[in-house]
């Protein structure tokens, strides 16, 4: 029978699903910000070469998880338009929640789901599974080669210093103020700089009036640049 989760019980089942996948796994989610635990399970299966399939839809990656993925040989990102469904398999079970893997939703907000085992729900396992299945047929497989983001990545840092010499992208910034990137952005949330809006940072009045501007990178999509003397105390 079907288990209802809460938003630790998620996370919790989420993380042995991805421990105990020892065939194939696949991991459904319009945002794709994965947190350091996550990342840590998957590199192991990775070097036990289980076959990992990883959809995502509502924003394009970022330089530094574009890099990390490209590390891992067993890994296959796909990008699917108008993707809203969250959903995580293996072999033997699946989640259907409504848990991004976007590591402030598994933070701060509140989610649920249910955990389906496939010997006691072989029914509805099945039917996920080939819905899952139907989604990675209409979804485009990313590839792209590192140095191809590395490139990206100094043409979003050259188009900020080009329209104003004395701004860094936010990931800049962060290790100018030695910090990671997703604690900054936790704080220039809190400082009311930025708004979380539908999984996504989006720039206030306050941060507009500080210096911030919202760029567009046609790879990359949005993100965002700050004056380079900004430096911002923790709450």
């Amino acid at each position: 029978m079907a288990k209802f989760l809460n938003t630790s019980a998620t996370n919790y089942y989420l993380e042995e699903l991805i421990k105990n996948a020892e065939d194939r796994l696949i991991l459904i989610s319009p945002f794709l910000k994965l947190n350091d635990k996550i990342k840590e399970l998957l590199e192991d299966k990775n070097r036990l070469k289980i076959d990992i399939r990883i959809i995502y839809g509502k924003s394009e990656l970022q330089p530094d998880e574009l890099n990390w993925l490209k590390e891992l040989s067993y890994i296959r990102t796909s990008f699917c338009k108008n993707l809203h469904a969250k959903c995580y398999i293996n072999e033997s079970s699946c989640i259907i929640t409504s848990l991004n893997l976007y590591e402030f939703s598994q933070v701060n907000n509140n989610e649920m789901g249910i955990f389906v085992d496939r010997d006691t729900d072989s029914e509805l396992y099945k039917d996920t599974y080939s819905e899952a299945q139907r989604i990675i047929r209409i979804s485009d497989e990313v590839r792209i080669s590192l140095d191809k983001v590395d490139d990206e990545a100094k043409e979003i840092e050259q188009g900020a210093a080009t329209s104003s010499t004395s701004k860094l992208s936010t990931s800049k910034l962060a290790k100018k103020n030695k910090l990671k990137t997703a604690d900054f952005l936790d704080l220039l949330t809190q400082k009311g700089y930025l708004s979380f809006i539908d999984e996504a940072h989006v720039l206030t009045n306050a941060g507009i009036e500080i210096g911030g501007e919202a760029k567009k990178s046609k790879r990359f999509g949005d993100y965002l640049v700050w004056p380079d003397n900004l430096v911002l105390e923790k709450v």
